[in-house]
């Protein structure tokens, strides 16, 4: 029988009906289709928040209406994001055939998951998903704008940006792999302090630094990850977003930051 892990923030991170779902996602990503600098290609890799989509998830559309140009390309989505409720070593795969949401249910990847199980760092762990809201917040976004792909869910404890790498590395694929690392900004902090550690934390993410704290980013080791692969791949990353929470749905004394960057390779010179 097939083993499906079941939604666990549907009706509260975003809504739990299937065509509310479907009407917010599509306004988000018609709302991001017009901002600036929307015209740019599909990406590689994006970094992508993972709060309620009433905080968050204008920001996380701008890299979605990116991907959405992918549909029919894209098959493949790694996702990495960190846990919060349950700690792990390494990078912890779910132990299930599939993912559901209000809008149905996403096959995992088994021949990819198959690729990495061997690997040192690479565990199972039910516990660490099934109430983990850092990867199931992307998979309606991922389901609207590519319609069927294959997943390889990731949830990232106690692991180093080398290690994040290395799994990265085996996974990369061609353009048929889209690379998704989840995770918000600087959390609590007053509006000004958290404008300025947010700004410093890009910094180092645009220049492919991979020096992130997890008090700058709760998905930093994923983003380091992504930052020695880009590194190593030359690639070119591109901030198309960011605010806080105090900017969407919430007050300015203590708020969370929230960022969007997009990666894309080099092209290759003959």
């Amino acid at each position: 029988m097939e083993s499906i892990r079941q939604s666990a923030v549907a009706g509260a991170f975003y809504p739990g009906q299937r065509q509310a779902l479907l009407t917010e996602v599509g306004a988000l990503l018609s709302a991001a289709r017009q901002a600036p600098g929307s015209e740019g290609g599909p990406p590689k890799a994006i970094i992508v928040p993972h709060a309620g989509y009433i905080y968050s998830g204008s920001t996380a559309a701008l890299a979605y209406a990116r991907v959405a140009l992918a549909r029919g390309t894209i098959r493949r989505v790694v996702l990495l994001g960190p846990v919060h409720r349950v700690p792990v070593r390494g990078l912890a795969l779910p132990g299930v055939d599939a993912f559901s949401t209000p809008l149905g249910d996403v096959p995992l990847d088994l021949n990819a998951i198959e690729l990495i199980s061997k690997m040192p760092q690479v565990v199972v762990s039910a516990a660490a998903h099934a109430q983990e809201h850092s990867l199931e917040v992307q998979l309606p976004f991922l389901q609207t704008v590519l319609g069927d792909f294959k997943l390889v869910p990731l949830a990232v404890g106690d692991a180093t940006p080398g290690e994040v790498a290395g799994v990265l590395e085996v996974l990369w694929g061609g353009n048929e792999t889209l690379i998704v690392i989840s995770s918000d900004l600087s959390h609590y902090l007053p509006y000004n302090t958290a404008q300025a550690v947010d700004k410093e934390t890009l910094g180092h993410i645009m220049n492919l630094e991979p020096s992130i704290s997890h008090r700058q980013a709760c998905g930093g080791t994923p983003i380091n990850g992504l930052l020695l692969v880009a590194g190593h791949r030359h690639m070119c990353p591109e901030l198309l977003g960011n605010c806080n929470s105090g900017d969407t749905a919430a007050d300015q004394e203590r708020v969370v930051g929230y960022a969007c960057v997009a990666f894309v390779e080099e092209p290759h010179v003959a």
